[in-house]
Parts: C-alpha cells; sequence; structure tokens
C-alpha cells in the first residue's frame, strides 16, 4: 500500500541516486517499451546532472518499505518566455512494485510542485493502449496528441530512393552540414529556420512557442554536448543566405545503433520544393558514410502531420509504435 512508500526529492542526485534511478527506469521501459533500447546509466547520470535549455528539473525517487528503489518522478519547468507556464513530467515504475501506490504518490507531488511553482499545465506521454494512459485518464489528464514512432533501418531502407533525393540538385539551394555548435556564419539564419518549428501539428497540447536567437542555438548545442551526446545537422541554404530548411540528428553517448531524430523544418517560404525530403535524406547517407556503427534512426511525428509522414515513409521509415501526449490543467493555489 501507498503508506509503504517514501517519496524522497533529489536536490543534489548523487552517483548512488543516478543508478537508483537508471534501475527503475530501465525496468520500465523493458516492460512497457520492447524494442525501445533502454538509457544507459552514464546516459541517466547526465540527464539528471547536466544543465537543460531554457529550464530546471526537480526530480524526486520513492522507496518501498525496505529501501528498494520502485519509482522515479522528473519533473521539467520551462523557463522561457512562452513556455513558462508549462511542467513536462517524466514517471516510471518498476513492473516488480506497480500497485503500490508509487506512482499516485509520486504525481501527487508532481502536481502540487507544479501549483508551488505557478504552473498551469502539466504534460506527459504515455504508450499507447498501455498501463500509463489509464493511470494519466484515471488522474484526469485529457489527451492532446497521438503520435506515430517511426524507424528506417540503414541497412534494410531504400538506398537508390535515398540516393536520388539526396543527390537531386535543387536549383537555388545548396546544402550545408556541421557536428555539434552551429558556425558561427551560419548562427543567425539557423536561429530564423528554427522558429519554423512553432507552427509544427501539434494537436490540442498547449506546448507553447520558442524565439529563438543566435544565443539560444549555441545553448542548444552546448546542452546536447555537455551530456556526452553527438548532434548532427544538415541545412538548405538558399543562394541569397537565408536557411530555407534543416533537419538535426542526434547520437546519444556519441554512439550506439539508434540515432533519434530531432527537429526538421521548412521555412513556409520555402516550401512546396521538396527540401525537407533532401535534407532527410542527405542526413541518411552521411550517417552511412561516416557513422557506420548506427544502425537505425527513430523519429516521431504527429498523427496530423500527413506532410513528414509521407517523407519519412518515402525514405523507407515505417510505423513501429504510437505514444500518446497528455495534458493536465493544474488549477492555481
Amino acid at each position: 500500500m501507498s503508506e509503504h512508500v517514501h517519496v524522497v526529492p533529489l536536490h543534489r542526485v548523487s552517483v548512488t541516486d543516478a543508478a537508483a534511478w537508471h534501475q527503475v527506469v530501465a525496468a520500465s521501459v523493458a516492460h512497457d517499451l520492447p524494442g525501445v533500447p533502454p538509457p544507459g546509466p552514464g546516459q541517466v547520470h547526465a540527464q539528471l546532472t547536466k544543465p537543460t535549455l531554457d529550464s530546471s528539473r526537480l526530480t524526486w525517487l520513492a522507496t518501498g518499505a525496505d529501501g528498494v528503489p520502485v519509482a522515479v518522478a522528473g519533473l521539467r519547468l520551462f523557463a522561457s518566455q512562452g513556455r513558462d507556464h508549462l511542467a513536462e513530467l517524466e514517471l516510471h515504475v518498476d513492473p516488480a512494485h506497480r500497485r503500490l501506490g508509487a506512482g499516485s504518490r509520486l504525481l501527487s507531488t508532481v502536481v502540487a510542485a507544479c501549483r508551488t511553482e505557478g504552473r498551469r499545465s502539466l504534460i506527459v506521454e504515455a504508450p499507447a493502449d498501455s498501463p500509463g494512459e489509464a493511470f494519466c485518464e484515471r488522474w484526469g489528464f485529457r489527451r492532446a496528441l497521438s503520435l506515430h514512432h517511426l524507424l528506417l533501418h540503414l541497412d534494410r531502407g531504400d538506398e537508390a530512393a535515398v540516393i536520388t533525393a539526396a543527390g537531386t540538385e535543387r536549383p537555388g539551394y545548396r546544402l550545408a552540414g556541421w557536428t555539434g555548435t552551429v558556425p558561427d556564419g551560419l548562427a543567425d539564419a539557423f536561429a530564423a529556420a528554427k522558429n519554423a518549428m512553432n507552427d509544427m501539428p501539434m494537436g490540442e497540447l498547449d506546448y507553447g512557442s520558442v524565439a529563438w536567437d543566435a544565443d539560444r542555438v549555441r545553448a542548444m548545442g552546448k546542452v546536447i554536448a555537455d551530456r556526452g551526446d553527438v548532434l548532427l545537422t544538415l541545412a538548405a541554404v538558399h543562394d541569397d543566405g537565408t536557411m530555407a530548411g534543416y533537419t538535426e540528428v542526434v547520437l546519444p553517448g556519441g554512439s550506439g545503433p539508434r540515432a533519434q531524430q530531432y527537429d526538421t523544418a521548412v521555412v513556409p517560404a520555402h516550401r512546396g520544393h521538396g527540401l525537407g525530403l533532401w535534407v532527410k535524406a542527405a542526413m541518411v547517407r552521411r550517417l552511412r558514410a561516416a557513422y557506420p556503427g548506427v544502425a537505425e534512426i527513430e523519429t516521431d511525428n504527429a498523427e496530423d502531420n500527413v506532410h513528414m509522414l509521407a517523407v519519412n515513409r518515402a525514405l523507407g521509415f515505417r510505423s513501429y509504435r504510437r505514444t500518446r501526449e497528455f495534458q493536465l490543467d493544474v488549477p492555481a493555489i
């Protein structure tokens, strides 16, 4: 029962705390998300101890009567204007210790923290048709967005289609690529292009908006590097120097078999020229040539983002699971 669950805030995450967190998350992911590689201990330690971009993090560890870790919760508090009403939850309960009230105890603690921090919206992602989804609905979260998660197996994709898409010239545009933080000469143009993400289909999710500038894109690159990941970017640059579109891929831990797709966007004034397909195909070709240890790329798209879903499927991405974003409206104190 929940009276046997002890919840402790982690003000300074120790190596022991991070190991306990990893133990819970690895067990939760293996049970609920078969086929999804759980984060490694180093990734978890970096997630809990390294700075995040324009946000702060609160964390809690729940243990049973015997002191064994049974559940964890992390709350990301966004600080940038346009998102300072928002908090994002990560909650995991070890399958061997479920139905003891640990998840409910943690969520009650999280909601109280949201009120204290003046947050009116709490969002969380759960696998579709899962116990996590049922948990969200029981607590009054509303379904706000459905996502398709897709995988591209680099050794099984349609190589001819990728080569054709990547190699076809787009008159008036050139490709530019970099690793890590954006070069100074492209920082302003990249920041302007990043703002195109603000019109991405988000269903009914109150995710706010972000104003990007050169300092913010540099800070993003530093955050990713500091936690030990490698950020790869390819962009379509117009002849007038503006950046028309881009795609980003992150290699967790700097290596490993599965890359994570981050943003892909095309600036509205440059849409209709196939630039999204062009930059993504060029990224696939770059990974195949320079990172032979990467076997697959995972991405996700809102189910109503029909254009990007079509682009991904043309490259050989295939759906393999679905998740849903839930939102809880938090009343003021």
